[in-house]
């Protein structure tokens, strides 16, 4: 039995596009977000500077001002997902796990800014793991990989249908210049 690489190649695509289309879609979508999320405070909290130079709070003094912000739902160290210290721009950031980003200058402690962070939950859309954990490695990894081949596989299959068209356009006109060089028949 003989197989008809071109049949299996295009079945292939027809199949991995609709296999890897959803993820795609969320990738790219998704992509395109994080790609202006500084410029759009909706996605990513804008950045206040201060004049302060010195960070002076304590641990201590940047949990006690987080509790006090109510959206943040900040009881304890448990529900801090991480602190931004930005030195040069004279604020220290607070995450909260439920996506709430505090801002603070770093000398008085002072909330400069409170303001709910879609980057990051855009972020675990990207990269598959706000479905499930293993989505990233069961469901998106697979997608590119089937996307990787439909690239692969249609970049060969344009280059081929290219240059075959072309040798044929070439023969054509030899034909052509072959019989205006032996002249007119009679």
């Amino acid at each position: 039995m003989q197989v008809n690489w071109q049949r299996l190649n295009r079945k292939t695509h027809y199949w991995g596009a609709i296999l890897c289309a959803v993820p795609i879609i969320i990738v790219l979508t998704t992509g395109l977000l994080l790609q202006v999320k500084k410029e759009f405070s909706w996605i990513q909290p804008t950045t206040i500077k201060t004049d302060s130079i010195n960070p002076q709070l304590s641990f201590d003094d940047i949990l006690r001002i987080s509790q006090a912000i109510s959206e943040a739902e900040i009881q304890s160290w448990e529900d801090i997902d991480r602190l931004d210290i930005r030195p040069r721009k004279g604020v220290i950031k607070v995450r909260a796990i439920n996506h709430w980003e505090i801002q603070l200058n770093q000398e008085s402690g002072e909330v400069l800014a409170v303001n709910y962070r879609r980057s990051d939950t855009i972020e675990s859309l990207h990269d598959g793991s706000f479905f499930f954990g293993e989505a990233k490695l069961y469901l998106f990894l697979p997608a590119a990989i089937i996307l990787c081949w439909l690239w692969i596989s249609g970049m060969t299959m344009f280059f081929k249908t290219y240059f075959v068209r072309r040798r044929h356009k070439i023969k054509i006109a030899l034909r052509a210049s072959t019989l205006n060089e032996s002249g007119p028949s009679l």
